[in-house]
Formats: structure tokens, sequence, C-alpha cells
């Protein structure tokens, strides 16, 4: 049978097709990876690794047996996380899934905090297309998502945790920007740009058009807030962005503007999500407590929740 280290240098080398590297990563010398690799495949039977002097490829038979691997490891990682969580621990490793509207300006505020009071754990991050996170959560990419809501799966444990204001951004030289504030006669015929569909904010965008008679942009959706803010200070439209983008990096840039549509709360629920059957839901907890933490102290007007 494989030991778990083989297990180990195949999964690092899949990770960086190349001998030295993967023997680095694995913290062994490069003898020994690939030794252990050539007698892993000798106790299979069969081969894993196409070698030759520029790159390394899996054969199709190879990349079965990742695959596998790769769950191995990540149940290997559960244990013992499982394992820290129940001596009290927050420690370990903690897998967080979160869309690109969320990460970049939410994260450099909490993890700081986060890293000082638990140095022992390991916080790995991937960004995603909400409409994709909890698939992905569900089939244990993830431990932990901190997500627009609703989250539609009766396997996940949801817990709201603030909300997000929409601001209506315009060009700096647009006529609303002079008044300072919108009203909802002013959005009747404008032009809105949004995010490409996959991400629940396209569909509260298209939602919102739907009300107030804006016209949506089919033919020029953005792959980012930011590219959404260049697209804006061009004067190919206006849109509704949320608060976090616009409290972080909105007000660092110049040719749009952020403002508020008077007499109606435009928002998105934030929350964090977690298997129900996840037994380290004290971590997910600690966690949530540091996201509302940093929510209170850095974004004030926000609604805990």
């Amino acid at each position: 049978m494989p030991s778990l280290r083989q297990i180990e240098y195949l999964v690092a080398l899949a990770d960086t097709r190349h001998f030295r590297r993967a023997a680095e990563k694995a913290g062994v010398s490069q003898p020994t990876l690939s030794a252990q690799l050539s007698t892993l495949e000798q106790r299979l039977g069969v081969q894993l690794v196409e070698r030759n002097r520029s790159t390394v490829l899996l054969t199709p038979l190879g990349e079965e047996i990742l695959a596998i691997s790769r769950r191995v490891m990540r149940d290997v990682q559960e244990i013992r996380d499982l394992s820290a969580s129940q001596r009290g621990e927050l420690a370990g490793t903690i897998r967080l899934g979160l869309p690109p509207t969320i990460g970049p300006y939410l994260l450099p505020l909490v993890l700081p905090d986060l890293h000082k009071a638990h140095p022992d754990l390991k916080f790995y991050v991937r960004e995603q297309v909400p409409n994709t996170l909890p698939g992905a959560l569900a089939e244990g990419v993830h431990d932990v998502l901190l997500t627009p809501l609703p989250v539609l799966n009766s396997d996940i444990e949801t817990v709201p945790v603030f909300r997000e204001p929409l601001y209506v951004v315009v060009p700096d030289d647009h006529p609303l920007s002079a008044k300072g504030y919108v009203e909802r006669s002013d959005l009747s015929g404008e032009a809105v740009l949004a995010l490409e569909a996959g991400h629940q904010l396209h569909e509260q965008v298209e939602a919102i058009c739907d009300e107030f008679g804006a016209r949506l942009l089919f033919d020029y959706e953005g792959t980012s807030l930011d590219t959404l803010r260049q697209m804006i200070a061009m004067g190919m439209g206006i849109s509704f962005l949320p608060g976090l983008f616009v409290h972080t990096a909105l007000q660092r840039q110049t040719g749009a503007v952020a403002l508020e549509l008077k007499g109606r709360n435009l928002y998105r629920t934030i929350g964090m999500a977690w298997r129900k059957t996840s037994a380290r839901q004290g971590d997910f907890q600690a966690l949530l407590g540091f996201v509302k933490r940093t929510v209170e102290r850095d974004f004030g007007s926000f609604a805990l929740l």
C-alpha cells in the first residue's frame, strides 16, 4: 500500500510540475522524492509520472490517482485540525472560500488581528464567483465561506454577519455628482453597468434596474469591481457598488463618485456558511467574531446582524 508520505510527494509534484521544487515543498531532498515516487509506482505496478528534461507530466492513470490523493491529504489535514479544535485551540488550517467582491477589501483588515491572536492558525483563501461557492463547500474544497446570502443548500449552516450598503456610483462629471444624492426618479432610463453573470451582485443589480426603470447594459459586463469603476470613470454608465469596495478602494481613486439613494436603503447581506456536519463550528464562530469586530471598527455605518 502507498505510504502517506508517498501520496504527499505525488501531490507536491503535481502542484509544482518540477522535481526540485516538489522536493523543496515537501521538505526532502530531490533524490529522496524521486526514489519514493519510483517505489510508489513499483508498489502499484503502474506508471504515474512521465519524466523528461523539460517538464513533468502525469499519466492519465496518474491524474486519477492524484484526485484520490488530494482527498486523502484533505482528510488527514482535517484529522489534525479536528484534534486541535477539540483541545480548544484555534489552530490547524482553515480553508476559506469567498467571492472577489469581498476578499481584497475585508481580509487585509481581518487577518493581521487573527494572526496575532492565533499564530499557529494557517489560513488558506480561495476566491470564486458566489454561485460556485456552495458546491465547493459541500465537496470539501472549502471549510467555511464568507459570502453574500442566501446560500440555498439544506446541508449548509448559514449565519448572517452584517449588512453591506450598496452605493450608486456615477462618473465625477455626471449631473448627479453635483447633486450629492440620488432619488428614485433620477435612475429612470440610466445606463447601468454590472458584474458578469455568476455573481449574486449581478442578479441584485438587475433586480434594482427592473424596479427603478434603469437600463442594464448586458454588452458591457465587468469582470471585477475595479473594472466597473474604470468603465464608470470613462462615462460608460453608472452602477451599484458594495460598501466594502467603496470605503476601501473607490475613495482612493478619481473619476467616480459614490452617492446614497435617498429614501431607500440598498444593501446585501454578508454571512458565513459551513457544512452542518463539520466538527469545527466552534472555530468558525471564533472567526465570525473577528469579522464582526473588524466591521464594527472599520465600517461603523454597516449594520451588524
